[in-house]
């Protein structure tokens, strides 16, 4: 099982280069072939981005393709979570972005984290590229 960070969805939803890598890569989780955890923190971050872009449109149709996918799941960040994110942001100097999402990954026991963010080489759990 994967975390998949919030790079990896905001390719697609902003057209980046790497978008057909990740679309590949969120077909598996869609269709169940891998299976990926995705926290609630990357969610609310995409609905600030995308709602400062004004892309309104896109970001529901993302929100409701996320009801299908059958390899990602949710997960709901914990305040122990977020103590350990600060913890993790003091130590290996993430910010607390990238913190958070690592203290989650390290309570879900994850195998990678798949992101295209550099910030979490070197660290306990790899980082991989869809």
């Amino acid at each position: 099982m994967y975390l998949v960070d919030t790079n990896i969805f905001l390719e697609v939803l902003l057209g980046r280069a790497r978008r057909d890598r990740c679309k590949s890569f969120l077909r598996e989780l869609r269709d169940g072939r891998r299976r990926a955890i995705v926290t609630d923190f990357t969610i609310h971050s995409i609905i600030v981005i995308m709602d400062r872009l004004r892309r309104l449109r896109e970001l529901r149709v993302f929100l409701e393709s996320l009801l299908g996918y059958k390899g990602l799941h949710i997960y709901q960040t914990t305040l122990w979570d977020e103590v350990k994110a600060v913890e993790m942001a003091e130590r290996w100097g993430l910010d607390m972005d990238d913190a958070l999402q690592y203290s989650s990954a390290l309570t879900a026991e994850v195998e990678a984290i798949v992101s295209y963010d550099k910030h979490f080489d070197g660290l306990e759990i790899p980082r991989i590229e869809p």
